[in-house]
This record gives structure tokens, C-alpha cells and sequence, in this order.
């Protein structure tokens, strides 16, 4: 009888030890799969970004304000006929007393 006794707990013991292989098995490849979602998840991650910031440059492209050159360069013309003293900045007045800078020459004094 001794020997039905050792043999299954032989046999128990090697159950036992292929069901701890087993389990560590399968916990290393719930380990690297779960490594591989994580991976997987942020580069659509990045993708989504990149694929929305690109939508944005697009759309911004696509809806830029461009200046009235046309209607600039009339107004200056217009402005020029003016006199000599009149600029796009200053108008048909020139430099007055009140754009001064405070001083009274170029030397600063």
C-alpha cells in the first residue's frame, strides 16, 4: 500500500508543479499582452493628435485672412497726392508737434 501512497503523491507533485508552470506561463503572456495593448493604444493615441493637428493647420490654411493689397496701395496713392509730408503712418499732416519723440535733435539734446 506504501507504494499507491508514494506514487500519488508523485503524481500530485507533478500536477502540481506543471500547474505552476502553467500559471506562470500564461501570467507572462497576459504580461507581454498587455505590454503589446499599451503600445498599441499609444501610438493611435499619437496618431489621433497628429491627425487633428494637421486638420487644424489645414483649416486654418484654408480659412486665412488675406490683406487688401489693392485698396492699401490706392489709399497710400491717394494720400500721396496729398503733399510730400504725408505717409501711410503719419497721414495728409505729416510729423506734428505731438508724434515728437522730445527731443529737439538728433544728438538727443
Amino acid at each position: 500500500m506504501s507504494g499507491v501512497m508514494v506514487a500519488s503523491a508523485v503524481v500530485s507533485a507533478v500536477g502540481v508543479g506543471a500547474s505552476i508552470y502553467e500559471g506562470n506561463k500564461s501570467s507572462a503572456n497576459q504580461q507581454a499582452a498587455l505590454r503589446a495593448q499599451n503600445t498599441a493604444q499609444d501610438k493611435a493615441e499619437a496618431n489621433s493628435l497628429s491627425t487633428s493637428r494637421k486638420s487644424a493647420v489645414a483649416e486654418n490654411e484654408a480659412n486665412q485672412k488675406t490683406p487688401d493689397v489693392a485698396s492699401i496701395l490706392a489709399r497710400a496713392q491717394q494720400m500721396g497726392n496729398k503733399g510730400q509730408s504725408s505717409t501711410m503712418l503719419t497721414g495728409p499732416g505729416g510729423v506734428t508737434s505731438g508724434m515728437s519723440l522730445g527731443k529737439s535733435t538728433l544728438l538727443g539734446s
